[in-house]
């Protein structure tokens, strides 16, 4: 009697049906990525043309001279339009219209508190900074004996560092969830107690939203690497 596990056993060629069903759901995985990303753009670029190009003079519009409704223009001149606003925005004048208007708006209860969310969504999304995550990390969390993958964002300061009942330096460490790692716990932690990594920011993310199926190092990450792979030296 055999089992499958034994080496003697013949494999069996799969047949039409089984070929046919591995051929098709690997071109879907092919298929679905760039289908979906070209739909979801020309769906977006009808969205904006829809909302932009009602509010263009039709003279400005080149179908009132080819005759074809080009998908896309109202996407140009909206990134267009933002660039020189920005641009406006960087200046002197833009800065003091733009205080003038936000005074104005704090004035107003309801449409203070609209427009104060979504600005801060907005900055937090699209402003464009230089702070980053500096580290990956590994710590232990959320009890001892469990590691979990972190980023390094600073060094606590202020209240945090002064009243929290440690001795010595705090780190902060974003904690990100799989597989979204834009959502998370911060915590504090124990400069010593956190164990810096050699691998990227990126590839650390990559391996939070794969849940531990995507590597940074392509060898088995169990089996010791580098300097670690040194052979022992021979005793005397």
């Amino acid at each position: 009697m055999t089992t499958p596990f034994d080496e003697d056993t013949p494999r069996h060629r799969p047949g039409l049906f089984a070929r046919l069903r591995s051929s098709f759901f690997t071109g879907i995985v092919v298929i679905a990525p760039v289908g979906l990303t070209i739909w979801l753009l020309w769906t977006v670029m009808g969205w904006i043309d829809g909302v932009v190009l009602p509010l263009v003079p039709h003279t400005f519009l080149p179908e009132q001279y080819i005759g074809i409704n080009l998908r896309g223009v109202g996407l140009i001149i909206f990134l267009f339009f933002t660039i020189v606003v920005g641009w406006i925005a960087k200046g002197i004048i833009g800065r003091s219209l733009i205080s003038f208007a936000e005074g104005l708006v704090e004035r107003m209860p309801v449409v203070r508190t609209v427009y104060s969310g979504i600005k801060q969504i907005s900055e937090t999304v699209f402003a464009q900074s230089e702070r980053s995550f500096e580290k990956a990390c590994l710590i232990q969390y959320p009890r001892r004996g469990i590691w979990a993958i972190g980023f390094i964002s600073t060094t606590a300061k202020g209240e945090v560092s002064e009243r929290a009942e440690t001795g010595g330096q705090l780190m902060s460490v974003f904690v990100p969830t799989t597989p979204n790692p834009t959502s998370g716990f911060l915590l504090f932690f124990p400069k010593e107690d956190v164990i810096e990594l050699d691998m990227s920011v990126e590839d650390a993310a990559k391996l939070v939203i794969s849940a531990g199926l995507v590597y940074p190092n392509p060898k088995d990450p169990s089996q010791p690497t580098g300097a670690e792979t040194r052979p022992s030296e021979t005793e005397d």
